[in-house]
């Protein structure tokens, strides 16, 4: 009988961030990037504390390579990071409160970067999707994006139950 497999998600480290933060605005611009504050609740969902940015709270909007591979699936794209964020660290099985009301994208990567498999399901049913396609021997770890927007959200590994 085959096991439902464990998983961990994983936020990205607020330190590829934080020196950032003490550029000024035309720093910022010359690298792709933009300082904001959050007008709205919910559209500034930072990905290194995996919560969404208090109005009148101040994320910056920068570019990352959240696939940073060698295979043509490489890709990158915009990001949200708040200041003074710390990196969320979910426990094994333990998805993110803010993950339950969203539509999600999830895709599965092979151990060379390749994409291999793909779905779109409500964030509060994730788990059996994360649990089948970590099932499959040849997918090495998923990530997580916003169905709609497309955005990054997140990675997913297998990982041993403790």
């Amino acid at each position: 009988m085959a096991t439902t497999p464990h998983f961990r998600i994983t936020a990205l480290p607020a330190d590829a961030f934080e020196a950032l933060f003490e550029l000024d605005d035309t720093a910022l611009a010359a690298r792709g990037a933009r300082r904001l504050v959050a007008v709205h609740p919910r559209n500034f969902p930072c990905r290194v504390s995996l919560v969404d940015a208090a109005v009148g709270e101040e994320v910056l909007l920068v570019t990352h390579p959240y696939h940073d591979s060698t295979s043509p699936y490489r890709a990158s794209g915009a990001v949200f990071v708040r200041r003074h964020a710390r990196q969320a660290r979910p426990g094994i099985d333990e998805v993110p409160p803010r993950f339950r009301s969203k539509l999600l994208s999830v895709r599965a990567y092979g151990a060379n970067g390749d994409l291999l498999d793909a779905d779109v399901v409500a964030g509060d049913v994730l788990e059996p999707c994360i649990s089948a396609m970590l099932g499959r021997g040849e997918v090495d770890f998923l990530h997580l994006h916003h169905a709609r927007h497309g955005c990054y959200l997140c990675r997913v590994d297998r990982v041993a139950a403790t």
